[in-house]
């Protein structure tokens, strides 16, 4: 929750790009957008400053239960002012946008009687990681190391209302599951310091940019110790006496969504809202296991190429121990992360004729939740530009991240995955804000897993081992097809999941141990990156067939990215169009 969480998108009218319009919008609707957007950025501060916007960077969302209930009020207020203008008599481009505009209140709105507010902490984020926001944080004036301060001074508050949230919780039977929060109480113990220059709130005033005084630094840095000690420190003890005490014996024993309140109904939801599909439980797992029999054969056939003489099980072992595998320091893997990345760059043109212009870094996870977190992730760019996107990429442990694994997660967590399609959707001209940052799970994940086949053209897998990870990676995600419908409508246990992914994928114990636990944290989340990829697959060779000698793979990439984030259903109008187009004018 204290991380960017930016809203699906989801359209079923328009199938050309907002920015390919050239007709007058509606002032009355994008009037309606514009003061949205701005609810959004004044009512979430922590995404206003992964946006870039520093207006709000003393403060954090309010979590009342006042405030809940006004928000969801405002959602509903903003649907009514939609259906009041008239959508027939909007441009093609402006009815686009509106029905982007209406799936997103309308889900956000069918959502609210799940009450996911009662579950305020995750083994992934919560208050207890608050402090990673300093990571998108400017850090270059003295305003904004007072703003970090006054947000400082404001975190009691914020914890106060977190616990009452966790309380509501308990009352309602709305509880996680204990195998998950059982990871809370070490973060929640890693913010109970002694010393508090040892803080990780303290960080930011470890360092200062030339433009701020001697003087000015010393009084910043006592300030600091002041609150941290005073204010932030005590905060996190009471919340680790209650968390600890009262919280965590009260969580769930069982790891399914569907023995929540409402439980079935919230998987199925989910799994709609992810997938942007109709596809049920049982047609999903029948998928995965489908992709990861055939992935299997072709398993078989690089281990061959390898030389490998055992079985495909003896060969994921070899791939999990041998040291050949393995850089032995962080420094070395951070390194090695940057180096492929530069390797990665100059090629991209023979899969893209446009290249977005925001640029992207290659950063280390935080030490405090590396542990509990995924192999990588990606943090997009500023939306005005001011701030590069950034690949984080996992350290802890070198001797648990292969080198194997790390061409196919760079393709799709920084370029031409993520960073091609964050920075590209920035990049649509005369588009609303909520529109250039949407971020649909089904299109963006299944973009950044197609990312990753995208290797072989740009001539990336010319080592065996290199492309058994990419089919590692692509395992990995049909994998999840099965075991999160397993765990979730199945009665999976948590262990007969983890026995499953070991037994079809070579990623190491700590990943897989990781990932099955997300997936039991966040239920459905995990099932859009298959759909996606094959989807975006699928179209890709409709246009090859359809197109013969005329398809360019380059300008079929461009397509995919130009329409923003958008749903499987809109994806496809759209590239049906570019087909017709490009037949009409051979």
């Amino acid at each position: 929750m204290f991380r960017s969480l930016l809203l699906a998108a989801l359209t079923l009218a328009a199938v050309l790009p907002a920015h390919a319009q050239t007709t007058a919008q509606n002032p009355t609707l994008h009037k309606l957008f514009a003061d949205e957007w701005e609810r959004g950025l004044r009512e979430s501060p922590e995404n206003a400053s992964y946006n870039g916007d520093p207006r709000f960077n003393d403060r954090w969302t309010d979590f009342s239960l006042s405030a809940i209930v006004a928000r969801q009020d405002e959602d509903r207020a903003a649907l009514e002012k939609l259906h009041a203008i008239d959508r027939k008599t909007l441009s093609a481009a402006d009815q686009l946008d509106y029905d982007t505009f209406e799936w997103n209140l309308q889900r956000s709105i069918e959502r609210q009687k799940f009450r996911e507010y009662q579950q305020p902490i995750s083994h992934q984020g919560g208050p207890q990681t608050a402090d990673g926001i300093a990571e998108v944080l400017p850090f270059a004036t003295v305003k904004d190391y007072q703003d970090w301060l006054k947000r400082l001074q404001a975190l009691p508050k914020t914890i106060d209302q977190i616990v009452v949230l966790l309380q509501e919780g308990v009352k309602a039977g709305n509880l996680p599951p204990r195998v998950l929060m059982q990871r809370v109480p070490a973060q929640i113990a890693g913010q109970v310091v002694d010393d508090p220059a040892k803080s990780a709130f303290y960080k930011p005033f470890l360092k200062f940019p030339d433009s701020i005084s001697q003087a000015e630094r010393g009084k910043l840095q006592a300030d600091a110790k002041r609150i941290i000690a005073s204010d932030v420190v005590p905060a996190y003890r009471k919340l680790q006496t209650y968390f600890n005490g009262e919280y965590l014996p009260k969580t769930r024993e069982s790891i399914a969504a569907t023995d929540l309140p409402d439980g079935k109904a919230y998987y199925d939801f989910l799994a709609r809202y992810y997938t942007t599909t109709e596809l049920s439980a049982d047609q999903i797992h029948a998928i995965g296991l489908k992709e990861v029999a055939r992935i299997r054969a072709e398993m078989e056939k690089v281990k061959a190429q390898a030389g490998f003489k055992g079985t495909l099980g003896e060969f994921f072992t070899y791939l999990r121990t041998d040291p050949k595998f393995f850089h032995k320091t962080p420094d070395e893997l951070l390194t090695a992360y940057r180096a492929l990345s530069k390797r990665i760059d100059p090629e991209l043109v023979k899969v893209f004729k446009t290249i977005p212009r925001l640029p992207y870094g290659v950063r280390p996870i935080p030490d405090n939740i590396a542990p509990d977190t995924t192999t990588a992730y990606y943090q997009p760019g500023a939306s005005d530009g001011t701030r590069p996107g950034y690949y984080y990429v996992n350290l802890y442990k070198p001797e648990v991240r292969p080198t194997w694994e790390m061409v196919p997660l760079s393709l799709h967590e920084a370029v031409p995955g993520h960073h091609f399609q964050f920075a590209r959707g920035l990049e649509i001209p005369d588009a609303p804000m909520f529109r250039r940052t949407a971020y649909f799970v089904a299109y963006g994940e299944g973009w950044g897993l197609y990312a990753e086949q995208l290797g072989y053209e740009m001539g990336l897998y010319d080592d065996p081992y290199d492309r058994f990870g990419q089919l590692v990676y692509e395992m990995w995600r049909a994998v999840r097809l099965v075991v999160d419908t397993g765990m979730h409508a199945k009665g999976w246990s948590r262990e007969r999941a983890i026995a499953y992914f070991k037994d079809n994928a070579a990623k190491t114990d700590q990943d897989i141990v990781n990932e099955i636990d997300r997936y039991i944290g966040t239920p459905g989340q995990a099932l859009a990156y298959k759909i996606g990829q094959m989807k975006i697959s699928e179209l890709r060779a409709k246009a090859k067939r359809e197109l013969g000698p005329k398809f360019d793979l380059r300008e079929y990439n461009d397509a995919v990215l130009e329409t923003g984030s958008v749903p499987l259903e809109a994806l496809e109008k759209h590239i049906d169009a570019w087909i017709a187009s490009r037949k009409a004018a051979q």
